[in-house]
């Protein structure tokens, strides 16, 4: 530590004997000091950030008290707020609204997050902590809608939805908590991410920063119920029959969740069968479920729900982040970015994508430096929160650091593992570009020339493609995982490159554009982009160190770079299905999330198509019908080719960067 009183700081020449900023000796002293004055600071930096932040660090630092926060419409919001006893200055407020519970209950109980997770570091800082149970759930008065509809004219204290309620929220907390600077940030990841959106909305003069991360935005298109129109079973089934439960009261744990007969997802869904069948299980417990069931189209319903529909005039600074392999809500992060750009471009909106599953870069159980069998030769956990998320914050809400060096879009590309920084996402030097199915499962920047080939395979809803390797439920690194086990499939199409001479960076929006034919009136199609490892490949483990410990088979790996799904009645619109002819050819054309992956010379780029995804997808009949309210007998075998010739030649739109 520094003696203030000696030593360095008393050390300083008197200025009759500085000329021309330098001592007599000749030395710049001027710069000595600037160079001293840095190191001081620079050492009371590292030993803030070397603090050991843990329970007892806060109950000495921090005071909770626990609040019921009026609406405007008289409802009332469970509140949790954690204060330094550091009176000081005055600090900026950052709140996490969440369905998820601000658990422990009790002014003598401490969540564990605050010093398992990296909201630590905003402790160092002095921030007071704020968690709120959001309307209807858990120890919050009122009714729980998911996904509320933002009310865009709110005319009466009845109008209220997740932008008004974080409105009063803010306003009553920035009146009532002493030695706050009136300064707010909102952040929350996934259900959390939706509800700083909403903040974002809210038009509260004190929000000055909102981070969604992973956040769900539309329920339709790519987030957690749909992927282009197919439903998301699994997730959705798991998730609401433990969140919607019942609610008569304001609880305080969590509602039993359901009891499966067995812990082989794949056998499960399989022998329930139809949808209606699931319907049956949850019976009247989820509201949300029985909606879902009510609207099988991209409908009103469904518009309401789409946070893009209302990003205009956004007032505080945003930095939506999101994982480029999120199992959730990869859709979520890139896209509301991308509407906030076009609707609000005065917004300052950022963007931040690193290498991760759903919240991985917030949850310790993880190793940050890789995702299943894929490594990344970094903490990219560590650089996002030193390098972003705390200075985004610290800069808007308590004036130190600066955000200079924060890019509009900071990304980490998978395959060469680094971060870039760009001005823009997409970036303005790519281009699109088609790789073209061809014949004898070749994968080819040159159009086919040949008359009439297909490649064809028969999808059996009796047997579904598996989404992974073996027997388990849906996985955090499924999006990552080797796809060598679907290779071999006979419904499983598979097209490749010869081994690239060249790196192949991808940056953007993927579009799949196929020329089809199927017997029967609907069917599904998943596309994947596949990343093949060269044989021989192993991880120098002096640069990626050990992953996850397993001795995995890493030579020829096919790494899943991304995957998506489009039901085919949905092709033309998405408002009105629409059902195949049989055997007549159809276009199916259909975005894949954004990527940011670069494929390194010696590796080889491969599709796979397929029409199942099981259980990760609900199963297509394979007939035209509403799929939610079908019988078991209505599923039926389709046969199904995919065109690689000159007039029907089906390609793959890579955003190429150049």
């Amino acid at each position: 530590m520094c003696d203030w009183g000696e030593g360095v700081i008393s050390a300083k020449p008197s200025t009759e004997l500085i000329m021309n900023g330098k001592a007599p000796n000749g030395v710049n002293y001027e710069l000595k000091m600037k160079k001293i004055l840095t190191a001081i600071l620079l050492f009371f930096s590292v030993a803030n950030f070397a603090q050991t932040i843990d329970e007892s660090w806060i109950r000495e630092h921090y005071t909770k008290k626990e609040i019921m926060i009026p609406m405007r419409d008289g409802v009332k919001l469970f509140t949790a707020i954690y204060a330094p006893k550091d009176n000081t200055e005055k600090h900026a407020i950052l709140i996490c609204r969440t369905p998820y519970s601000c658990a422990p209950y009790g002014e003598d109980k401490i969540t564990r997050f605050l010093y398992r997770l990296h909201w630590k570091e905003f402790l160092k800082e002095n921030y007071i902590m704020v968690f709120q149970d959001v309307r209807g759930t858990f120890m919050s008065e009122g009714e729980f809608v998911g996904a509320r509809p933002f009310i865009t004219n709110k005319k009466t204290n009845k109008d209220i939805d997740e932008a008004s309620d974080t409105y009063d929220s803010v306003d009553w907390l920035v009146k009532n908590i002493t030695n706050n600077n009136e300064k707010v940030g909102v952040h929350g990841i996934s259900y959390p991410g939706f509800y700083a959106a909403m903040a974002a909305l809210s038009g509260h003069p004190a929000i000055k920063a909102v981070s969604p991360q992973a956040p769900s935005i539309e329920q339709f298109f790519g987030d957690d119920i749909h992927h282009n129109g197919a439903f998301m079973l699994p997730h959705i089934f798991s998730f609401f029959t433990k969140f919607n439960a019942p609610r008569p009261k304001p609880r305080k744990q969590w509602a039993k969740e359901f009891q499966y007969y067995t812990n082989d997802s794949y056998k499960f869904y399989l022998e329930t069968g139809a949808i209606k069948n699931f319907t049956k299980l949850t019976g009247d417990s989820s509201k949300d479920w029985n909606e879902i069931m009510q609207h099988p189209n991209y409908d009103e319903y469904w518009k309401a729900q789409d946070v893009r529909n209302f990003c205009y005039n956004i007032k505080p600074a945003v930095l939506i982040v999101g994982g480029l392999f999120d199992e959730d809500n990869c859709y979520g992060a890139w896209n509301l970015y991308k509407a906030i750009e076009k609707q609000s471009p005065k917004t300052n909106n950022k963007i931040a994508m690193g290498p991760w599953s759903h919240g991985q870069w917030n949850r310790n159980k993880h190793e940050k430096t890789y995702l299943g069998n894929i490594r990344f030769g970094s903490n990219t956990e560590e650089y996002f929160e030193q390098n972003i998320t705390l200075p985004f914050f610290n800069y808007y809400l308590i004036g130190i650091g600066n955000i200079d060096s924060m890019a509009e879009a900071t990304i980490f590309f998978s395959g060469e593992n680094k971060w870039r920084k760009l001005n823009s996402f997409p970036p303005k030097e790519i281009i699109s570009t088609p790789i073209y199915l061809n014949e004898n499962s070749a994968l080819s920047f040159t159009k086919p020339s040949a008359e009439n080939k297909f490649t064809s395979y028969t999808s059996d809803p009796a047997k579904p493609v598996p989404y992974c390797e073996g027997v388990k439920s849906r996985t955090d690194e499924y999006m990552t995982d080797d796809q060598r086990f679907a290779s071999t499939r006979t419904d499983v199409l598979v097209f490749k490159t010869e081994k690239l001479e060249n790196n192949i960076t991808l940056a953007g929006t993927i579009t799949a554009d196929l020329k089809v034919s199927i017997s029967t009136t609907d069917a599904d199609f998943i596309v994947k982009i596949i990343d093949v490892f060269p044989d021989k490949f192993e991880y120098d483990t002096l640069v990626y160190g050990n992953g996850n410990g397993e001795n995995y088979l890493m030579d020829a790996y096919q790494m899943l770079v991304r995957g998506e799904v489009m039901r085919g009645k949905f092709r033309n619109s998405f408002e009105k299905p629409e059902p195949f002819e049989p055997n007549k050819t159809s276009i199916v054309k259909f975005e894949l999330p954004d990527v940011a992956h670069t494929f390194k010379k010696g590796h080889q780029i491969m599709i796979q198509i397929q029409s199942s995804w099981f259980p990760l997808v609900d199963r297509n009949p394979q007939v035209f019908t509403d799929i939610y309210h079908c019988d078991d007998k209505d599923f039926v075998k389709s046969d199904i080719k995919i065109y690689h010739d000159a007039n029907n030649a089906s390609s793959i739109i890579l955003p190429i960067l150049k």
